[in-house]
This record gives structure tokens, C-alpha cells and sequence, in this order.
């Protein structure tokens, strides 16, 4: 099973860069995609809706804002659009698939480096999606909830460290819930799983040489069950062409 996560920021301006060629060249079994930036009825079905795939649209009502996407080989046995929060789900934020044996959700987690009262629309999203993870623990199911979290974890997962502890993503407090979440609620972080290395980064400022000199930061993850995770075989973050400021991140699960 491959499963790419990617933040296209604008799934037209990812299309123009070549980005469905790469999917047709690379056939993952699901794509997630987050910040897809346009309404559905915007999409031609020929470009945007790629053959061999089962595709799924999560919109913000705002235009041009946010949104969700899933693509899958395998057909769903149901789709799960939104939380049930209407502050989050208007802005198109979750969006979930159950292939049988596995549930794969397609999240974008907001930012709050715009100003204090998204950065509190954060916390509040952060605490209310625990009660998904809770959810999804239920079922019994392997799952992976593959997204832009917009959250480094550790010092091995940002390049200027120090610089950023004041900054929205790497502060303390949003640090700590990521632990909680896998030390104590038992959610884990699959990338890391098959990849130790420092350096290993997924989003790049667009300010300076940031991409060229590769000062980033990890922001998007695979994270799983414990029982998906030790099927994790092989994870790159692929940089060779440049869709939008983030890399897609693919994993390859056994079975």
C-alpha cells in the first residue's frame, strides 16, 4: 500500500506544475491532498479527477481557501466529510475514507502565524480532533491520518530551532499535544518509524533561498496506528520537482 500526503497550495497551480504526471508516473493506491484552494465545480473532471482513481472533495466555502482531497484505487465503503464542527468543517479540513481494512483521513490542521485568534482557533481545533482520534481508535481498524499538521515535533524536525520557539508551529504547547498523542493516546508518527535522519523536511519558507539551502520544517505527517505503523517499509520526501512549498511525503506499508 503507497500513500502519498501532500499540500498542494492550490491544486490548479500544482496541476500546471505537473503534478497529476507525477501521480500517473508514481500510482499510489491514495493520495491525500490538503489546501486545494478551489471549489469542485472549478475542477474539470479530466484533469482533476485522474483515471483509475475513486476521488473525493472536501471544499471551504470561502473560495480560493483551504480544502481536502482524497484519491483511491480501492473504492470506500463510506466517506466521511467533516468532524461535525461547523467553525472547522467550513473550511473543508477533514476528510476520511474506510477502504475495509484501513481508514485514511486527509487532514489540514490550521495555522496560526496570520494572528492570535487563528492561533486560538488552532488549540481549540487541536483539543476538539482528539475526540476523532478517539473515534478512529474504536473501530479496531489500522488508520492513518495523513496531513499538513502545521506542528514540528523535536529539534531534529526544524532547521533554526531556537529562532522559531515563539513562532505558531513550533511552539512548546503545540509541541507537548504531539507527544501526548503519541506517548499517551498511542497514535504514532510512521515517518519516523523507518527514517532517524535529521534534515528531513516537508515545507520551506518562500522567503530567501529557504528551499535551496534546505532550512525547513517536518510539518507533514503519516500518523498512524500502532498496528499500521509496523507495517511502514520504506518513507522519501520527494523534492525533485517542486508542486507547491511543501514536498509530498509517501510511505509504503506492507500488506
Amino acid at each position: 500500500m503507497k500513500i502519498t500526503s501532500v499540500n498542494t497550495n492550490g491544486i490548479r497551480a500544482a496541476e500546471k506544475k505537473g503534478f497529476f504526471d507525477w501521480i500517473k508516473s508514481e500510482q499510489q493506491d491514495v493520495v491525500c491532498i490538503q489546501e486545494t484552494k478551489a471549489q469542485i465545480h472549478q475542477l474539470a473532471p479530466e484533469k482533476f479527477m485522474p483515471q483509475g482513481y475513486h476521488c473525493y472533495y472536501h471544499d471551504a466555502l470561502k473560495k480560493g481557501y483551504s480544502g481536502t482531497a482524497i484519491y483511491s484505487k480501492i473504492k470506500p465503503q463510506s466517506v466521511k466529510v467533516g468532524i461535525g464542527w461547523d467553525d472547522f468543517d467550513n473550511e473543508g479540513r477533514w476528510l476520511e475514507v474506510d477502504l475495509g481494512d484501513l481508514i485514511v483521513v486527509s487532514l489540514y490542521l490550521p495555522s496560526g502565524s496570520a494572528k492570535e485568534e487563528r492561533q486560538q482557533f488552532k488549540y481549540k481545533s487541536m483539543q476538539r480532533l482528539e475526540q476523532e482520534f478517539e473515534r478512529l481508535k474504536k473501530t479496531k481498524k489500522d488508520f492513518v491520518i495523513c496531513g499538513d499538521w502545521n506542528i514540528v515535533h523535536k529539534e531534529i524536525d526544524i532547521k533554526n530551532w531556537k529562532a522559531n520557539q515563539k513562532n505558531s508551529g513550533c511552539l512548546p504547547e503545540e509541541r507537548a499535544w504531539l507527544t501526548k498523542l503519541f506517548d499517551e493516546q498511542g497514535l504514532v508518527d510512521a515517518f519516523r518509524q523507518v527514517n532517524q535522519e535529521p534534515h528531513q523536511y516537508t515545507w520551506w519558507s518562500n522567503r530567501g533561498k529557504a528551499y535551496a539551502n534546505n532550512v525547513g520544517w517536518r510539518i507533514d505527517y503519516h500518523i498512524t496506528s500502532q498496528g499500521l505503523a509496523k507495517k511502514a517499509q520504506t518513507a522519501e520526501i520527494f523534492k525533485e520537482i517542486k508542486f507547491s512549498d511543501h514536498a509530498p511525503l509517501t510511505l509504503v506499508y506492507q500488506g
